[in-house]
């Protein structure tokens, strides 16, 4: 699998940028970025608004057995720690499994109250790169467990006990069951993630306007009222000034009418004769940008990596519990975000979306939430795909309507950018995973669940009986 490669939108800094004259509709057709990148801008002294930055504790297991054997158990007992609000544990080789179980139990902060033993969902290393893309041959990824939210908390306990594996042998007196525990992964580690906290004013959600903008906003805009934009700030931001203005924590809803005018616009000489008499697309739901919800661009690499087309979405819980508040979500997000990249080693977030309980949509990795985006996010499928990662565990626990909806919104007008009809089939080419060998063309639901490109439980049992029913609204959303 190849993806194609473009360097991060140029912007200088030195002069206010001038955005477009005409609304949404009249909007230029979206390329991936040019190559050359800004100056990085510093901040005001005297701004106000400046985010604290978030942080990493990674602390070393070791075994919590006095034989030290290899099939030991590994953690680490209850200590004092800096405050975090997210938790996972990852070791060296990314290709190692962890036969076993990992618990953790935190203590909230300011209350002093500790939590029961918690699971981390320890199988996931179907969500990342394909194998035999740059991302994944890094040697900077690692294994690891899914992450967990747990709120601010100020102590921590943790414990990975492998399980043991029996295996029967015939003998002279007759068969001789045996067990023993597989040895844990090399180099685990307990990863203690610190959000930090978002800027609290930046520039408007709106389309884009007939004004100036400058590194630190719109012209006319208070100097303190954003964040000093930096040059990968502003690339990202840039991807998307076809829909938003630069510095824009938002992308706006747009009505169906105006939604299908802006496709002619995005995809001038593209379309069929065919589809720009009838365009199947939903009206575009608002969505928040990585701006919106304080991702920290200086951790990403610098580059977007483009597919050709989006063909289909895979549609995941992000396995990191259920105890958060919609106005907690871009938290939950930047913990997240700095997982992927500093714990695991990815080059980016690997969802291209997320959703939250409320229903609100989040743009995920960066190169422009319009744009076929290379995530990683479905093991062996994220050519031509995209991946929506809804906040939450849903092995047992139901989605809310409003997160299905939500998904329903957004695949009726992604998928209609590229043509796909969300009731739908299509077929994608498997990079290499457990269910398909690598290079067989798979016949999947255009709308599809982690589960149906590899054995995994992701999305959970009942998100995933939830995806008829996106399916079929989304298809409406379109007109069909």
């Amino acid at each position: 699998m190849r993806g194609l490669l473009a360097s991060s939108i140029g912007v200088t800094c030195a002069a206010a940028l001038a955005l477009p004259l005409t609304p949404p509709a009249a909007a230029t057709t979206a390329r991936p970025a040019p190559t050359a990148e800004p100056t990085v801008v510093a901040a005001p002294a005297t701004s106000p608004a400046a985010p604290l930055p978030g942080s990493t504790q990674s602390l070393p297991l070791t075994s919590l057995a006095r034989d030290r054997a290899p099939g030991a158990e590994q953690g680490l007992p209850r200590r004092d720690v800096r405050p975090f609000s997210l938790v996972g544990v990852v070791w060296d080789d990314p290709d190692a499994e962890l036969h076993g179980g990992a618990q953790v139990r935190t203590r909230a902060a300011g209350t002093g109250t500790w939590s029961g033993w918690q699971d981390l969902e320890t199988h996931s290393a179907e969500h990342g790169a394909d194998p035999g893309t740059s991302e994944r041959a890094s040697h900077r990824v690692r294994g690891a467990t899914a992450p967990l939210w747990v709120g601010e908390s100020d102590g921590v306990e943790v414990r990975v006990i492998p399980t043991a594996a029996t295996r029967t042998e015939d003998t002279a007196r007759g068969p001789l069951t045996a067990s023993a525990a597989p040895p844990l992964p090399k180099g685990l580690r307990l990863e203690l993630v610190d959000p930090g906290t978002e800027p609290s004013a930046h520039a408007p959600v709106g389309p884009p306007r007939s004004r100036a903008v400058t590194p630190w906003g719109p012209v006319g805009a208070p100097r303190g009222a954003a964040t000093a934009m930096t040059a990968r700030t502003i690339a990202a931001s840039a991807a998307n000034t076809d829909l938003a203005p630069l510095g824009a924590t938002g992308i706006p809803a747009l009505d169906r009418a105006g939604t299908e005018r802006e496709l002619l616009s995005l995809r001038q000489g593209e379309l069929t004769e065919r589809r720009q008499a009838k365009p199947y697309i939903g009206p575009r739901p608002r969505i928040v940008t990585r701006r919106g919800w304080g991702a920290d661009e200086s951790m990403r690499e610098k580059a977007f990596r483009y597919t050709n087309t989006v063909k289909a979405a895979f549609v995941h819980h992000s396995a990191t519990g259920n105890n958060y508040k919609c106005s907690q979500a871009p938290s939950v997000i930047r913990s997240i975000y700095r997982y992927h990249v500093k714990s695991m080693g990815w080059r980016d977030i690997g969802y291209n979306f997320l959703v939250d309980k409320c229903g609100s949509i989040y743009e995920g990795r960066a190169g422009g939430v319009t744009k076929a985006i290379l995530g990683a996010h479905t093991l062996g499928f994220n050519t031509n795909s995209m991946g929506i990662a809804v906040l939450g565990t849903f092995s047992t626990a139901k989605p809310s309507a409003a997160a299905v909806n939500a998904i329903a919104r957004l695949t009726a007008w992604k998928l209609g950018l590229f043509g796909a009809n969300p009731r739908g089939k299509t077929y994608l080419k498997s990079g290499g995973g457990n269910l398909y060998a690598k290079g067989k063309n798979v016949r999947l639901n255009v709308i599809s669940g982690h589960r149906d490109g590899f054995a995994t439980e992701c999305p959970g049992r009942q998100l995933y009986g939830k995806l008829g029913s996106a399916r079929s609204t989304a298809a409406r959303y379109q007109g069909r």
